[in-house]
């Protein structure tokens, strides 16, 4: 359960936990989370999304004081504008990643993330059933692995996405990258030590706040670093994965019902 008072900093997901599924923050979210800000506690916005879409994000968490971008390897500080962490994973770490991951599931339709400037185009193997507008310039797999890349998206057409995950996991070494899923049918490889809980560690160290003091949300599997790592509260909205469901310490309302800032709003009325 909840700690008695207030955390010092506040974390959430966005995509399946802020924003409902039409793609839109409702007004009594952005108002609660305002008044968030104004009782003194930092909030950040943590997602999947890459920094390419930085402009987005701040316009779906207006009051956020920092962002923790692509599963947390680019953090920005959004009072000083700065960024305090942006990683990359090799392509040749990221090709060894898919041969081995071909190797025991069979083809992968593959998107690489490279560029960090806003709207920039993904790279790769272009899937219609993407749920988001993007723009995806067609390249061959060896032109895509020939520089460092923020993130890649692989899905296979033959297995779920959670089988996927358990695969990767099981053969892909940490220190080489790290692999989670967001809810797209994809499977995410990032760089080594990058997750949702290294990118808030980041935030933390910069403000001086204890992951004791951190309250997070979240509904997918990517968000089990920052569960793992806060200690004030981890709260699942009811749409949540089974596996954050397992973990939370309570569960608010979905996405669609504004399950975030109804906790939240209680939180500061108590």
């Amino acid at each position: 359960m909840a700690k008695p008072g207030l955390p010092k900093l506040i974390a959430t997901d966005l995509d399946g936990t802020l924003v409902r599924s039409d793609d839109t923050v409702s007004a009594y979210t952005h108002e609660v989370l305002q008044r968030v800000r104004a009782a003194g506690i930092r909030i950040v916005g943590a997602t999947g999304r890459g920094p390419r879409l930085t402009s987005l994000v701040r316009s779906d968490i207006r009051d956020a004081d920092f962002l923790v971008l692509a599963q947390g390897g680019w953090v920005i500080d959004q009072q000083e504008g700065q960024i305090l962490r942006s990683e990359r994973l090799p392509g040749r770490d990221l090709a060894a990643v898919l041969a081995d991951l071909e190797a025991e599931v069979g083809p992968l339709s593959v998107m690489v993330e490279a560029l960090e400037h806003d709207d920039s185009p993904l790279w790769g193997d272009y899937d219609p059933t993407w749920r988001y507008p993007v723009v995806v310039e067609r390249r061959s797999r060896a032109e895509c692995l020939t520089g460092d890349v923020i993130k890649a998206f692989a899905r296979s057409f033959d297995h779920h996405v959670d089988d996927l995950l358990a695969v990767a996991q099981r053969i892909v070494p940490p220190d080489v990258a790290s692999v989670t899923q967001a809810g797209l049918n994809y499977i995410e490889i990032c760089p080594p030590d990058v997750d949702k809980g290294t990118g808030l560690a980041v935030v933390a160290q910069a403000v001086g706040v204890d992951p004791a003091d951190v309250l997070v949300f979240g509904d997918m599997p990517n968000d089990l670093p920052m569960f793992a790592w806060a200690g004030w509260s981890r709260v699942a909205v009811g749409n949540a994965h089974p596996t954050l469901l397992a973990v939370a310490d309570e569960v608010t309302l979905t996405n669609d019902e504004d399950g975030v800032a109804v906790y939240l709003d209680r939180l500061l009325s108590r």
